[in-house]
């Protein structure tokens, strides 16, 4: 039997994995990139503290399994009653389909927001911010203009979630530590490096526990982070972010980490759709409304689960145990047993802050921690959690060195040559 797999994030991944050993299913993994990344990380990268070879492996070369093939593709449409897949690049047949293709960013309708923020959801958007904050420090060295400089040194990130808190303590610690090692001209008066965390709701890190959000909140603000709650980005235009409140920030820089989505896929019925365009899935991850056709990970919400009436988290856990589980159900059917309903086990999130700041709400036993033991947890988790154990030697290399250096010396700014002619 073949299954077609779409998206190579944490639940695709996981899923082929572990069935690729399984000889009763031939398995073609899809994805628009030859290679998988751990988004955790990815604001490490966009700061440069960690390369994007760090996080990436080549899809090709992680499933060497008889029974897996790769296609670099994009998916165009599915035919339910046909079984095939129309992709990019030619039409597959399948006995089984399974989406796993996460979120993509959500700017909520805001077009200027779309066209002109920096999202931060994949490698390419990483590294273009890692570009576009170089840039405008090399900008306001060379301007005269002392609005213009202004506007150059502010960093505007919109979301206090995991991702913004994180983008936000760590430009905190370049600026303390860094710039202005790199940049001795920031010592001048004048310089004014400006940072600015907002969120439409009432704390930063929601998900997480009281304790951990006041942790959080007090440690953003005493590393100079300009942290404003219950309000939200209503649009950015003219080099200036508009907030609800009235007030307006004159930056160049507007980091877009308020919101994610699921993507919608044609051939799907749209009554398979639910809150937030996931897919709704019964308590195997089958897809309502449709046969043999299966979803993971953030892509999907499942309402069937005890613990979890209002569907699951959309974190990497979640992905993983959904991916793991069906590959499971899909071993046990090839065999003629039953399936088994998902049943998610919380472990807790946790964020990093800054140097030896972190918080980790841990959910059994339940137990909430803080500063350098919490930032030392996260270092190991997330460090573990990396596919190949040479992508986690080089990023304890450079963990390492940083950590003994308060430094790193990969602000590097990489751009390919624009084509001519």
């Amino acid at each position: 039997m073949h299954i077609i797999v779409i998206g190579g994030g944490f639940a695709g991944v996981n899923f082929v994995h572990n069935l690729a050993s399984c000889r009763d299913f031939e398995i073609t993994l899809v994805d628009r990139n030859n290679y998988n990344f751990f988004p955790p990380l990815l604001f490490q990268v966009a700061t440069g503290f960690i390369e994007p070879s760090n996080i990436s492996y080549p899809f090709r070369k992680l499933f060497r399994k008889a029974n897996v093939r790769f296609r670099l593709g994009e998916f165009i449409e599915v035919d339910p009653d046909r079984q095939t897949v129309t992709l990019s690049n030619g039409t597959l047949n399948y006995d089984f389909l399974v989406f796993c293709t996460g979120t993509e960013t959500n700017f909520f309708g805001k077009e200027n927001v779309r066209k002109h923020s920096l999202p931060m959801k994949t490698v390419d958007d990483a590294l273009n911010l890692r570009n576009h904050l170089l840039q405008k420090l090399e900008d306001a060295i060379l301007a005269n203009d002392p609005l213009e400089r202004k506007k150059l040194l502010t960093i505007v990130i919109a979301g206090a979630g995991p991702t913004g808190v994180e983008v936000a303590g760590t430009l905190a610690e370049l600026k303390r530590t860094i710039i202005s090692k790199d940049y001795p001209e920031t010592a001048d008066p004048g310089f004014d490096f400006r940072l600015c965390l907002i969120d439409g709701g009432a704390s930063v890190l929601p998900p997480m526990t009281g304790l951990s959000r006041q942790t959080t909140h007090r440690a953003l603000t005493k590393l100079g982070v300009d942290v404003k709650l219950n309000v939200q980005v209503t649009d950015y235009k003219n080099d200036t972010v508009i907030l609800s409140n009235g007030e307006l920030i004159q930056t160049k820089t507007l980091v877009w980490a308020a919101g994610v989505s699921a993507s919608r896929f044609n051939g799907i019925p749209d009554n398979s759709f639910g809150k937030g365009n996931r897919l709704m899935v019964d308590q195997f991850n089958k897809i309502r409304g449709c046969e043999r056709i299966y979803a993971i990970g953030d892509t999907c919400i499942q309402k069937s689960d005890p613990g979890f009436p209002d569907g699951h988290p959309q974190v990497a856990q979640v992905a993983l145990q959904q991916g793991k589980k069906l590959a499971n159900n899909f071993r046990a059917m090839s065999k003629g047993v039953a399936p088994k309903p998902f049943i998610y086990v919380d472990k807790g999130m946790m964020a990093i802050i800054g140097w030896h700041k972190a918080v980790v709400d841990l959910a059994a036993p339940k137990i909430q921690l803080k500063g350098a033991i919490a930032w030392f947890i996260w270092l190991f988790i997330h460090l573990f959690s990396l596919i190949k154990v040479k992508s986690r030697v080089k990023v304890l290399f450079n963990w390492l060195s940083s950590y003994w250096s308060k430094d790193q010396s990969l602000r590097i700014i990489i751009r390919p040559r624009p084509k001519t002619g």
